[in-house]
This record gives structure tokens, sequence and C-alpha cells, in this order.
């Protein structure tokens, strides 16, 4: 069943990813009324993970790019939780990004932006969200980014 989401995600040339297993003991999503809470996804594409540490190794630019794929990936997700159709799908409602940046990088919300950009293109109003963006010493996997989020269903 195609939604007015996978028409966007289309138009935008992104194709979803299947939604990861847990590398853990814990669970991807929970749903809990009408709310999916999902896991912190990492920054990773079909060739791999992105890693590496803003503000040394990697520009703001890097940084945002593999945000926009923790998105994608947490799009995965809510679609999973969902059984499938994104079309139940109401709204993002916060953000909590992780970005694996050195002691005096302060460009946290600049890369975090790459995710926040893309669910506002992919969603329209229904992507604009409360979030935080907060430094992090290290990251697992020396990934770029890490991305939780909480998302409206019905």
């Amino acid at each position: 069943m195609s939604t007015d989401i996978e028409t966007r995600l289309a138009a935008l040339g992104i194709t979803l990813p299947v939604a990861a297993a847990p590398a853990a003991n814990y669970v991807p999503f929970v749903r809990s009324g009408n709310l999916v809470h999902v896991s912190g996804q990492i920054s990773q594409d079909a060739n791999g993970l992105v890693t590496g540490k803003l503000g040394d190794t990697l520009d703001t630019e890097a940084g945002a790019a593999a945000a926009k794929l923790c998105a994608i990936s947490l799009l995965a997700q809510v679609k999973a939780a969902c059984d499938g159709d994104l079309g139940k799908l109401k709204r993002v409602v916060k953000l909590t990004g992780f970005v694996n940046s050195t002691g005096d990088f302060a460009d946290q919300p600049k890369v975090i932006n790459g995710a926040s950009d893309f669910f506002v293109e992919a969603l329209g109003d229904a992507g604009r969200h409360a979030r935080s963006a907060v430094s992090a010493a290290s990251l697992p996997f020396n990934v770029a980014v890490e991305i939780e989020g909480l998302f409206e269903v019905e």
C-alpha cells in the first residue's frame, strides 16, 4: 500500500532500508498507546557504518549527512512498528541526537539538522519536532551520529 509519505520519499530518491535488528539486549522500538519510542539508530548506509569524530576527522556537512541516515533508519523502524503502513504515522514528536565530537566542537545542532531537515522535507509540518542535540565523547562502533526518536501514530 503506497502512502503520501512513501510517494514523497520516492520523489526524494529515498528507499527505506529493512528495519535493523537490535545489536544487544533491547528492542528496536516500543509502542505505547499512540506513541512509538524508537531506540537509537546509528549512522550507516548500504556501504556500512559512517564513522568518525566531528571536529577531528569529519566536518559539519559530513555529520549532517550521517544524521540524515539516522533519520531514514528511524523512519524504517516506525514503518515496522506500524506493520508496514507509514500512513499510520501522524508526526515526529521528539528527536534526541548524539554527536561523536571533540570537546571543542560546538555545532551539534547543525549536525542534527541533517535529520530534522529530512523529516520536514519528507513529512511536511508533521516532521517538525522538539529536539535535543548533544555531544558524546564516543559512540558505539565509533559512529558519527546516533539519534533516538518519539513518534505519534494511529
